[in-house]
């Protein structure tokens, strides 16, 4: 009886088997289409009669899909220098071009829903079925940004470095994302994550991927067994990872020493110091106020200096992180931040959290439901309107 087809096998070598096509000289669109269909002749005829070299049949099969398709196409005569000579089956060359991929995926010419969407696909593996199912939109408009995408790439030469840092930001965007459908974008942030440590000796990207850990560490403590949020400082951390903890704070560690500090190693040295605490009371926040402070250098974001008002609150009294809130939105919640026109979003939350450790339970009630309005998505606006009648039979009481 025949074995189903290793399908992490395939995802794992679909950057590898795209980077050779391109790097003979297929476009990317081209080069793509081509991978896609000998990972379906792949999944159809390996349970039968697997391969001894898979990756080397992957090229081979990809390569003759590629040439079969340029040579039904007569308007790309500019490719015919191409189909002159067929490489000779053989082992696939050892060049790794994954890095170039990710380089090319996160292309700046590209919008961040189309660059994580094409990174997915072309480095994660994953069919357009089950990015679609992950980001909830119908199949046919995933394929459209997809097709889109991989179009703006095609012209782009395989050869011209790549910003690390947009790489990151759209390995960061597919992390937070979480998990919906049959695909755990959480989970393959992070796959994708370590795969391109493995090839990028880098402190922030050792930084991200301890991020990444120490905050998915925790997954299992968020949501209660009905679904609904608990909050960090309710959390059983009982039921947190702490070999995924203790591996964070390792990588995160060494990228540290290198004293190349970046946004992300900051980010997962606040999250270190969360996993730290025995309890929320025992949370060393004098030290997070610090690393918000080294954060907010680097990053000049309205959301860390969120973030950091509200750790002062804790830190320093629910007084103290009014006062931290107030000169970030302008003395009262909710409004533009950082003179943008844009509301800061959880700002209201912040402000009715630290107005409830402050005593001023009224305020803090009418802001919860305020918050609860504003809020992005149905669990947090659950928690928020729980926390708002909470406080209010509280006042009745």
């Amino acid at each position: 009886m025949s074995s189903p087809v290793d399908e992490a096998l395939l995802r794992s070598l679909t950057p590898g088997v795209l980077g050779i096509l391109v790097r003979r000289g297929a476009d990317f669109a081209a080069a793509e289409d081509a991978v896609q269909d000998a990972l379906v002749e792949a999944v159809r005829g390996w349970p039968e009669d697997p391969p001894r070299d898979p990756k080397g049949w992957l090229v081979t099969v990809a390569w003759r899909k590629f040439l079969d398709a340029t040579r039904a196409d007569t308007a790309r005569r500019r490719r015919e220098g191409l189909v002159e000579e067929e490489p000779r089956p053989g082992p696939a060359p050892a060049v790794d071009d994954t890095l170039q991929l990710y380089f090319l995926c996160a292309h700046p010419s590209l919008t961040p829903s189309s660059a994580v969407a094409l990174t997915l696909r072309a480095v994660g593996g994953l069919t357009t079925r089950q990015i679609a199912q992950a980001y909830l939109v119908p199949e046919a408009t995933m394929a459209q940004r997809i097709s889109r995408a991989k179009r703006t790439v095609s012209g782009v030469r395989f050869d011209r470095p790549g910003d690390v840092a947009t790489v990151l930001r759209v390995l960061y965007l597919v992390f937070n994302e979480g998990y919906s459908g049959d695909v755990d974008l959480a989970a393959e942030a992070i796959r994708l994550t370590r795969r391109l440590a493995a090839v990028i000796d880098h402190p922030e990207v050792a930084g991200l991927l301890a991020l990444m850990l120490l905050h998915h560490a925790r997954r299992a403590g968020r949501t209660a067994p009905d679904g609904s949020l608990v909050p960090l400082a309710e959390q059983d951390r009982g039921r947190w990872d702490t070999e995924l903890i203790a591996e964070g704070v390792e990588i995160l560690q060494a990228a540290l020493a290198r004293d190349r500090l970046g946004e992300y190693q900051a980010q997962a040295a606040v999250a270190a110091l969360h996993a730290d605490a025995p309890t929320a009371e025992e949370t060393d926040w004098v030290q997070i106020v610090e690393w918000y402070d080294e954060l907010a250098r680097l990053t000049d974001s309205p959301v860390v200096r969120l973030n950091r008002a509200v750790a002062v609150g804790e830190a320093d009294g629910p007084r103290a992180g009014l006062a931290a809130l107030a000169d970030l939105t302008g003395s009262s919640p909710g409004p533009a931040a950082g003179g943008h026109g844009r509301r800061l979003p959880r700002a209201t939350a912040a402000a009715a959290y630290l107005h409830e450790r402050a005593g001023d339970l009224a305020t803090a009630a009418r802001l919860y439901a305020d918050a609860a309005r504003e809020a992005p998505n149905l669990p947090e606006r659950d928690y928020l309107t729980r926390q708002a009648a909470r406080l209010n039979t509280r006042r009745r009481g």
